[in-house]
């Protein structure tokens, strides 16, 4: 049940930040373009999923979407008018590549010219992902990311893009959340390709940090001062109680969840008491794979959106765990706790552990039950609030210490919430799925008035939000 609670929201101010912080939105190729069978794009393994009764809540899918592909001038426009000064997007590969040993479709390769020029145009630093879970459906068919020749598909797709837009682009990501691409994709069978298999999904895991390995050289090659990282989501894990079983269970949901992506990819392999504990369901690893994951990194993204509580459950799950509820907190309407003091000790946690040099916030935000009023306009006060309290949370960790560079809203637009379908909205503009009309929300009106400066943005003027 989401819960309001009433807090002091802290002032915050722009100025508070360095010059130099990255203010931007964030979006993903499936959730907002559409166009999905326009030129020359083929299906991807989310348009195979969305085909298949029950799967997307709503019964919804990502053929249309936010027509981006046709409005992307328009949200462009939007993200230049917040006072943004960068745009995270990712690249739709089935967009690219529409079989094993085609050509670059050039119909693909120009559209995303044309978006990054957009980008330019408006004084938006591009920052381009190139993985945010659209695999082509023709790689799923000759197994997807648990076969190795995805790997260096993946690498192939990486020197494209590079070679097209890396004259202009030079901040890439490889990946969007691996976790997800792995247990969601492949355990939990919830997201595509819809596998429920735990052997499966940790193979594939190591699969795509290996294809991020691979990729960050040739990335480096194509592009002159290339800056390459991927984005992780990371959450604060807590046991349900002090007992030594719980305490040891959240130690093992903390390692399969946080430590087995952070600990490779800063050269520690994965941690030894995770592997143990996978026994039979550990990963094939081949001679040179720990040594390619990590490979060093320009900058660490970081999504955050809650923290996890877990208890000691044999049989559960693989790990014997089970996560358990945090009690009467507050929540979006996602069900998810809001915790912006977790956001403070996670980013000091990974800085203290870890040492990873600029860390980005990638994706941050919440979904709440928006609804137009009688003006026409969404008075999203929840998701204000969320935002001011989390930005709060970043600039207390850079006071603690922490490198951190910049932060990417999660998202500009209401989109396609993969699962959840379109029951679900995220953005701080409002989209209306069968007019393509676009609404900023009170909380991009916020957002605004806060890069810009205005007077307007201080806690005083919102504090009937929390």
């Amino acid at each position: 049940m989401t819960r309001s609670l009433h807090h002091s929201l802290p002032q915050l101010r722009r100025s508070d930040f360095t010059s130099d912080f990255l203010w931007g939105s964030a979006t993903s190729a499936y959730q907002i373009e559409g166009a999905a069978a326009l030129d020359g794009r083929v299906e991807s393994i989310w348009d195979r999923f969305c085909d298949q009764p029950g799967t997307i809540r709503d019964g919804s899918n990502g053929a249309v979407a936010c027509d981006h592909y046709h409005h992307w001038p328009e949200d462009l426009d939007i993200a230049q008018s917040l006072g943004t000064n960068a745009y995270r997007f990712s690249i739709s590969w089935p967009r690219i590549f529409s079989g094993p040993g085609a050509e670059a479709n050039p119909e693909g390769l120009a559209f995303y010219s044309r978006l990054v020029d957009g980008m330019l145009a408006r004084g938006l630093q591009p920052w381009a992902t190139l993985y945010h879970w659209d695999l082509p459906q023709y790689l799923q068919d000759q197994g997807g990311w648990l076969a190795r020749d995805t790997v260096h598909a993946f690498v192939e797709f990486a020197d494209v893009m590079s070679k097209h837009l890396g004259d202009r682009v030079k901040h890439w990501i490889t990946h969007n959340e691996p976790w997800c691409t792995a247990m969601l994709g492949h355990a939990d069978g919830i997201h595509a390709p819809g596998i429920k298999d735990f052997k499966t999904a940790i193979q594939v895991c190591h699969h795509v940090l290996l294809s991020h390995g691979l990729a960050t050289p040739v990335l480096r090659a194509n592009v002159t001062d290339a800056r390459v990282g991927l984005a992780l989501n990371l959450h604060p894990i807590s046991a349900a109680s002090n007992k030594p079983e719980d305490l040891a269970a959240a130690q093992r949901h903390d390692g399969l969840r946080n430590r087995w992506y952070l600990d490779p990819l800063y050269g520690r392999g994965y941690p030894q008491d995770v592997w143990q504990a996978l026994g039979e369901y550990a990963p094939q690893v081949a001679e040179g794979d720990m040594q390619a994951i990590a490979v060093p990194t320009d900058f660490l993204g970081v999504n955050f959106y809650f923290p996890e509580m877990v208890v000691h459950a044999p049989g559960a799950s693989a790990l014997d765990l089970r996560l358990v509820d945090a009690g009467d907190v507050e929540r979006t309407a996602f069900g998810w706790e809001v915790a912006p003091e977790g956001m403070t000790s996670l980013l000091k946690r990974i800085q203290d552990d870890y040492q990873p040099g600029a860390v980005y916030i990638t994706e941050n935000g919440a979904t709440y039950d928006d609804h137009l009023d009688e003006q026409g306009e969404i008075q999203d006060a929840l998701r204000r609030a969320y935002l001011i309290r989390h930005l709060a949370a970043v600039r207390n960790a850079i006071q603690q210490g922490c490198q951190i560079k910049g932060y990417f809203a999660w998202s500009l637009l209401d989109n396609f919430e993969w699962a959840e379908g379109c029951s679900r909205r995220f953005g701080i503009t409002y989209v209306d799925f069968d007019t393509q009309v676009r609404t900023l929300k009170l909380s991009g009106k916020w957002y605004s008035d806060f890069l810009h400066e205005r007077e307007t943005a201080t806690a005083s003027k919102w504090q009937s939000a929390a």
